[in-house]
């Protein structure tokens, strides 16, 4: 999230309102009889209507819990297949040691490659994959109209929630790509061993969605609209999340009226993940294990959700 500085997007759909007119020989400011053309006064700014927010707001409720609820699940889910494959683990690790090592196998140097990474590496390795893929749909010119409505994050547009996830994965410029990916590298293995892998997506996920909506909020009541893109946002909370810091310039940038970058979704982002580790954590994974338990039921004899949980803090 958060490029503000879109010229070159606009820049795409003018072209072809230019050629257009460019065809009719009406470029010029006079006509042939002497007349000059009507004035024409510039489109009237979008109203400030915040009720227009209010589907984003159930959008980013609904996105938030779910992604959570998501995540616990998902952690449970793991941690009964880590506890119930121990040994299986330890007989495949035996068997790999007997069996013949190939030299040269491309396969074999890949997964050691894999191996070697920590595992905020690879978990943020799909993330980074995602955000290639949609910078190579930016470069296709029959894709582009659809980029920028369902990639592109504005108020003023008729499409409001899809784009508030899609645009965190959404790059036009490969600086601004690139940064941000590298970023999110540096910082992904202490942010996934804090969080731990499953709490670490959601958190993501979420980021990219409510720093979208604090991007919608400030957009309609400055009104100063126009299309954002890029994962910033998303990447503030795991910044905000890990470090605890960095919210003055995007604050100042707000106050002063900067528009190059959209310093409202970084602040946004930001200040969420200052909200999540100070109270969120405790709020809402902490108190996980009810609506896990509501899902998974605990059987007799086997591992539940109380006793994987007794387990985890044990492990961490």
């Amino acid at each position: 999230m958060a490029w503000r500085s879109c010229s070159v997007l606009l820049r795409l759909t003018g072209e072809d309102a230019l050629r257009s007119s460019a065809r009719g020989g009406r470029i010029s400011v006079q006509q042939r009889c002497n007349f000059r053309k009507p004035e024409q006064r510039p489109p009237p700014s979008p109203p400030r209507h915040f009720g227009l927010l209010l589907k984003p707001l159930v959008f980013t409720v609904g996105f938030t819990g779910c992604s959570f609820g998501a995540a616990a699940i998902w952690q449970y889910e793991s941690l009964k297949f880590r506890v119930q494959s121990y040994f299986d683990e330890v007989r495949a690790d035996w068997l790999e040691k007997l069996r013949p090592q190939k030299r040269g196998n491309v396969r074999k140097e890949i997964n050691q490659w894999w191996n070697s990474l920590s595992e905020g590496q690879r978990t943020v390795t799909g993330i980074i994959a995602a955000n290639a893929i949609v910078f190579c749909c930016w470069r296709i010119p029959s894709l582009r109209r659809s980029m920028l409505k369902y990639f592109t994050a504005d108020p003023a547009s008729k499409t409001l929630c899809a784009p508030m996830l899609l645009s965190t994965f959404s790059h036009f410029s490969f600086f601004h790509l690139a940064v941000n990916m590298y970023v999110l590298w540096s910082f992904s293995s202490s942010a996934v061993s804090m969080l731990g892998r499953e709490q670490f997506i959601a958190l993501y996920l979420s980021a990219g969605v409510i720093s979208s909506f604090f991007s919608y909020f400030c957009k309609t009541a400055t009104g100063r609209f126009g299309p954002s893109l890029g994962a910033s946002g998303a990447i503030m909370t795991i910044l905000a999340a890990a470090l605890k810091a960095i919210v003055a310039m995007d604050t100042a940038g707000i106050v002063l009226g900067w528009q190059y970058f959209d310093h409202a979704a970084h602040l946004g982002g930001a200040l969420f993940g200052i909200w999540y580790m100070m109270f969120g954590h405790e709020l809402i994974w902490k108190n996980r294990e009810p609506f896990v338990q509501v899902v998974e039921p605990e059987p007799e004899g086997r591992i539940g959700p109380s006793r994987l949980t007794e387990r985890e803090e044990l492990l961490t």
